[in-house]
């Protein structure tokens, strides 16, 4: 979670985490579900969570975070000093989901006391909603607190159980760490399960932060090769939003 903030990378970020699919965005103002977010939010010694607070402002619809919420440590003083005065005004529409940062404040407990409800079950940290035509799936891809990401794990066999009881036409899930990126802290080989499941369900996109960047990638299998283009039996979009 350490590291510098870049604010204007911040606002590019969260304007472009939208849903899309075939290459488009499907969150539009004005009867489409809208969803607009990114990762590595808040921060006192830094504006860009102000800037992108006031950009939310005049975005409907849902918002959601990609994990690493409130510097540094995610603590209930942070949570309360740095978030809470900014994206905290949408805190009503938000959808979280954890980063490894919450984690450094034992069991992620100010993430899970402010968010409550809305943020799942604080054992699991994962789970799901509807959003008009869309169905989103939020995972807790900090692996080690949850007892693993692995195929067979318990978040595991529930992601696939999910999948299988929403088989809408479009589905997006958002998690902190990505599972291919080009910056210096890479891809994250273990959330592959993850992806395995949601493109063998023929999910559409998926949303991550951690990165401390902006990307956004083509159609590709869960190893990373080219894949078909929408509206081929499956294909998969992967978008990177965490400044």
């Amino acid at each position: 979670m350490h590291g510098r903030l870049a604010a204007p990378l911040a606002l590019v970020a969260m304007m472009l985490a939208s849903l899309w699919a075939g290459g488009l965005a499907v969150g539009q103002e004005g009867g489409d579900p809208v969803l607009v977010g990114a990762g590595d939010i808040a921060s006192c010694r830094s504006t860009g969570d102000e800037d992108t607070a006031a950009l939310l402002g005049g975005i409907n619809g849902t918002v959601a975070t990609f994990g690493d919420n409130a510097y540094e440590s995610g603590t209930s003083a942070e949570f309360a000093r740095c978030y809470d005065p900014s994206w905290g005004q949408f805190k009503a529409r938000t959808k979280p989901s954890v980063g490894d940062g919450e984690y450094e404040t034992a069991g992620a407990s100010g993430y899970f006391n402010y968010f409550g409800e809305a943020a799942g079950d604080p054992q699991k940290g994962y789970y799901s909603y509807d959003l008009g035509s869309w169905h989103v799936i939020v995972l807790n891809s900090n692996c080690s607190e949850v007892g693993g990401c692995g195929a067979g794990s318990a978040q595991e066999r529930w992601l696939r159980s999910d999948l299988e009881a929403n088989p809408s036409a479009c589905t997006a899930a958002h998690f902190h760490h990505p599972r291919f990126s080009s910056s210096e802290r890479g891809s994250s080989s273990a959330v592959a399960p993850f992806w395995e499941a949601l493109y063998k369900a023929g999910a559409d996109v998926v949303l991550s932060g951690h990165a401390h960047n902006y990307e956004r990638f083509a159609p590709q299998t869960p190893s990373g090769q080219a894949d078909r283009p929408k509206g081929s039996a499956s294909s998969l979009w992967a978008q990177v939003a965490g400044a």
